[in-house]
């Protein structure tokens, strides 16, 4: 292969990183909006009663976590559009460094977009069927907006988890794809 067709290569992978960092951000940001700035006033026995983000610890943890997702997969896009553009194919003195960096942190925030969508929905199981065991009943049947809502940013997040999670075996082949092959050649057996 070419220097130049390996360019072209690295040049469309890049670009391809790019855009699922760019999908990422934006769900990532759609979950962190719908769930962050949602709020539902119902009346309920002659009582005003406001349904908010933060009546409900899980769901404020998924509105941070996710908008926190969000503004790392906008920096991630902005290294992409450098390398893209400026970088050219240069070797970078400490590209082991920040492939690792890149890596890890790859790593770390598809399992906290993971579990904290995870967990925001456990505590949605709660709100939509009640639990009677402990007295709590369904909310969801009062503050039917406010739960939609709640659902379409689950949704949200759970794709920017799993793009995430793509997004993670893009940057380990990345790594990897620095280190020479520990094996040994494959020896012939045809004499």
């Amino acid at each position: 292969m070419s220097m130049y067709a390996a360019a072209e290569a690295r040049a469309a992978e890049v670009k391809t990183e790019g855009l699922l960092r760019g999908a990422c951000a934006l769900l990532a940001a759609a979950a962190a909006l719908l769930v962050g700035l949602n709020t539902q006033t119902e009346t309920v026995l002659l009582i005003r009663k406001k349904a908010t983000v933060k009546d409900v610890q899980a769901l404020w943890v998924l509105a941070m976590a996710a908008a926190a997702a969000a503004g790392y997969h906008l920096l991630q896009l902005l290294r992409c559009f450098y390398l893209s553009r400026f970088a050219g194919g240069k070797p970078c003195r400490h590209r082991r460094a920040i492939a690792w960096l890149c890596f890890l942190l790859d790593k770390g925030c598809a399992y906290m977009t993971f579990a904290t969508t995870v967990a925001a929905a456990q505590a949605c199981v709660v709100a939509l069927y009640g639990t009677h065991a402990l007295q709590w009943t369904k909310l969801c049947n009062i503050y039917t907006r406010f739960c939609e809502q709640v659902a379409g940013s689950l949704v949200c997040g759970m794709l920017a988890a799993i793009g995430t999670a793509l997004l993670s075996t893009v940057s380990a082949r990345n790594l990897f794809r620095l280190y020479p092959s520990m094996l040994p050649p494959p020896r012939s057996f045809m004499g």
